[in-house]
């Protein structure tokens, strides 16, 4: 039982998860090892040929994907339990949850219609929490603030001054859709939760950084807006930690699937274990 060749090409959606601590992101580059290098290097020993796939999107080194997808386009078709050898040679931190047939035409990161990321916070050393949230040790958060200014990313949608690399982007403007910060009953737990079609680089990370700022009452929410009535104000730019942040649901026209792996649901806790301020 193996690989046979098709004369006619071939789809296919695979939806997976990683966790992203020993990984330079996700896209192949020459600084490090990547999800993508280790995904590609694995489907190419299984068909024991060279294998190319394309992702939904970039995350940074050591981001973490509760959801992600790519696809692939092979002639060739298969008589064995691809999901089950994928999975069996794939290393712990990387996962593949559905193998998926689609039209030729659909692609996993053009067709994407939003992007959701969670980004956690805890602010007591914790060695079970080191490598999957972000350590703030501050006991004192102004929420109320920092939702203010949450909510003013729903209003503007030039973010020129929240991205690392602006010039390199055709253009700088995101629809954002939610966004909204989340803090535990005890106070030692903080969620950033946002989704919009998509975002630049390290927005996000950059976006948390600035709310923190907020939080900390280093920087007030007129400031933080300014930067979205002008985007190309100076700034310090200071991405939040990358630890924290998770690519946490991606949306199709044609597929919206729940995330399969649950562990930031975990670390989110119970709906009732968060305050919504």
């Amino acid at each position: 039982m193996g690989c046979i060749n098709s004369s006619s090409k071939l789809r296919y959606f695979f939806h997976a998860g990683y966790l992203g601590t020993h990984y330079k992101g996700w896209q192949k580059h020459p600084d490090g090892i990547s999800v993508q290098q280790v995904i590609e290097n694995c489907l190419s020993q299984i068909f024991k040929k060279t294998v190319w796939i394309v992702g939904c999107g970039r995350t940074d080194a050591y981001v973490h994907a509760s959801q992600y997808f790519f696809h692939l386009d092979t002639s060739i078709t298969w008589d064995f339990d691809l999901l089950f050898r994928l999975n069996h040679v794939l290393p712990d931190d990387i996962a593949v949850f559905d193998v998926i047939p689609m039209e030729d035409n659909a692609h996993a990161r053009f067709d994407a219609t939003q992007r959701s990321y969670d980004y956690f916070i805890h602010t007591y050393k914790d060695p079970f929490l080191s490598s999957c949230s972000s350590l703030y040790p501050i006991k004192d958060w102004a929420i109320d603030d920092m939702n203010r200014a949450a909510k003013l990313l729903l209003k503007y949608n030039d973010y020129y001054a929240f991205c690392k690399t602006p010039d390199n982007n055709t253009h700088t403007i995101c629809e954002v859709s939610e966004a909204q910060v989340y803090i535990n009953q005890t106070g030692n737990r903080l969620r950033f939760h946002i989704s919009a079609n998509r975002f630049l680089g390290k927005m996000v990370r950059i976006l948390t950084g600035k709310l923190i700022e907020i939080g900390t009452g280093s920087l007030s929410v007129d400031e933080f807006e300014a930067h979205l009535i002008n985007p190309q104000l100076p700034q310090a730019i200071k991405p939040a930690y990358p630890q924290g942040l998770y690519l946490s649901k991606i949306t199709y026209p044609y597929l919206n699937l729940e995330p399969q792996s649950k562990f930031s649901q975990i670390l989110a806790g119970t709906d009732d274990a968060w305050k919504t301020l």
